[in-house]
């Protein structure tokens, strides 16, 4: 082979380090396989733990409950039968026989037939007592996750501004995968929390580096928005799959297998990162980022993440109490309990995608507040429904609003950040990921035990409630106020006005130069 040849490879990796749409890929698959681990869970959990703890305990007492009925148990109903031993008829009536005494004759009366409750359905599931308690411990495995993550958070992203976003991507990956192996062969709660609280650390390192790198890499506003709506489409797709995809394959095929087709294609990831990042770099930020605490400070950071807590709140607040739901009304079987979140997961995708450039026109402030407002009513409709078909349309809705939320949200953080503070991104999507996953921990957690208190109607009654309520102060987004030195920088074609109080100090004059301060303190 000449050399020549031999270059081609290396010429096409060099390229491809240095394109930024191969970066969105990689964030595009990295989000892809964490959200089908997050949702794969869904179905398969409460059924699991069905199968393993009620029937298996109950398993243990059925064969002495099996004992052979009577011989009048089997007699067919209404049946008469004469007695040589005392000259009497002995009519029987299912497990009830009256003796009728007549001195030799029959007996002239009917038997009465007696009053029975309608059998359940085959496919309803018993134990009403146990779904209940279940609906807690379901909520709290889904929560930990989010928990551990909301821990991590702030320590990925400083990590990211020390030594850069490829390395915390590479670290995400390999717990992601050890998560996944240890979710494909835990048999109790217990194992399953410790996988599911693992994934949170793995997740955790993954969307805030994955979101800092694409907003550092996209520095134009209208692009960043494009890119954030692709990433965000993986997240979307991950959780289009990852409900069905894992309802089907435990129906039909065993509950390890969804586990290691996710960690065979977490392998995948893992080989492209290793070719494109370039994970043994150490890439520190050149400029120092805005503290987290300054930024928790900022009201209008505060109210963007709010918003991505509250509408992500109600689809946590379905994850483990719409299945549960499912098989106490509708006695749905195993492969719908995934199948129900299906319109929501289509309907974010299209969402994500299309907003992703239509909130750059309308203004990024409007989606939120429309999506927010979509998102409580949606929510309210879900209890109208009396099976499958009825859940189309609520979480239809639900998930075309939350694409819009998400899409515009995602984009204003890092615009807030280039607008009030220094553009360092890691920090202010640590932020967006707490509030994220703020709606991802107490929404399961609290959800369990408001639907065992109060019933699930209610609870999708309050969080509805809370999300139209919040709606309006997305508007407060529409045209915040920046620094000075911020507007010279910043293009004045950006979609979202800025506003900006006056005062008495010198403007310095552009570009600047290091006498710069010393001139301005002189003018003063």
């Amino acid at each position: 082979m000449p050399p020549a040849a031999k270059r081609v490879p290396w010429r096409w990796l060099v390229a491809g380090r240095a394109s930024r749409r191969l970066v969105l890929v990689v964030v595009f698959v990295a989000l892809l396989l964490d959200n089908m681990l997050l949702t794969v869970v869904v179905p398969i959990v409460p059924t699991f733990l069905y199968t393993t703890e009620y029937e298996g305990t109950n398993s243990s007492v059925a064969p002495a409950q099996t004992e052979p009925a009577p011989p009048a148990l089997k007699a067919p109903p209404f049946s008469s039968m004469f007695s040589y031993f005392d000259n009497s008829t002995v009519t029987v009536s299912g497990s009830m026989s009256t003796v009728d005494l007549a001195n030799g004759t029959e007996s002239s009366h009917l038997p009465q037939p007696l009053a029975s409750s309608p059998p359940l359905p085959s496919s309803c599931p018993e134990g009403k007592e146990f779904l209940a308690k279940e609906n807690i411990r379901v909520g709290l495995l889904f929560a930990s996750k989010a928990l551990v993550q909301l821990v991590i958070n702030p320590c990925v992203g400083l990590l990211t501004n020390r030594i850069g976003y490829h390395i915390p991507m590479f670290i995400g990956f390999i717990i992601m995968f050890l998560s996944t192996v240890m979710f494909a062969f835990s048999g109790t709660y217990t194992l399953l929390f410790i996988a599911r609280a693992l994934q949170g650390i793995g997740s955790s390192f993954s969307s805030v580096a994955g979101l800092g790198m694409l907003a550092s890499v996209y520095t134009d506003d209208f692009e960043r928005g494009n890119a954030m709506g692709i990433a965000l489409g993986g997240l979307a797709l991950g959780v289009l799959i990852g409900a069905p995809f894992g309802s089907v394959m435990y129906a039909f095929v065993g509950k390890s297998s969804p586990f290691l087709v996710l960690a065979f294609l977490a392998l995948l990831d893992g080989a492209l990162q290793l070719c494109i990042l370039q994970p043994s770099k150490i890439s520190p930020e050149s400029t120092k980022g805005t503290p987290v605490f300054t930024l928790l400070r900022d009201p209008y950071i505060l109210v963007a993440a709010g918003a991505l807590c509250f509408s992500n709140m109600g689809v946590a607040m379905l994850e483990p109490t719409l299945p549960i739901w499912m098989m106490q009304t509708m006695c749905s079987p195993k492969w719908q309990l995934g199948m129900a979140f299906l319109p929501a997961s289509i309907s974010y995708l299209i969402g994500t995608n299309l907003f992703g450039i239509l909130a750059n026109k309308m203004g990024r402030w409007l989606c939120s507040l429309i999506g927010m407002a979509v998102v409580g009513i949606s929510l309210l409709c879900v209890p109208l429904a009396k099976n499958i078909y009825g859940l189309i349309g609520p979480n239809s809705g639900l998930g075309f609003a939350i694409g819009m939320v998400d899409s515009s949200m995602m984009p204003i953080m890092g615009y807030l950040v280039d607008l009030r503070h220094t553009s360092v991104y890691g920090n202010v999507y640590a932020i967006a990921d707490v509030a994220f996953c703020m709606g991802f921990a107490i929404g399961p957690s609290t959800g369990g035990a408001i639907v065992r208190a109060i019933g699930f109607p209610w609870l999708m009654i309050i969080i509805g409630v809370i999300n139209i309520a919040y709606a309006p102060l997305c508007w407060y987004l529409r045209n915040p106020p920046a620094k000075e030195e911020k507007i010279a920088i910043l293009s004045q074609e950006c979609p979202m006005q800025t506003k900006n109080y006056t005062t008495q100090k010198t403007l310095r004059d552009f570009p600047l130069t290091d006498d710069s301060d010393v001139e301005a303190e002189n003018a003063e």
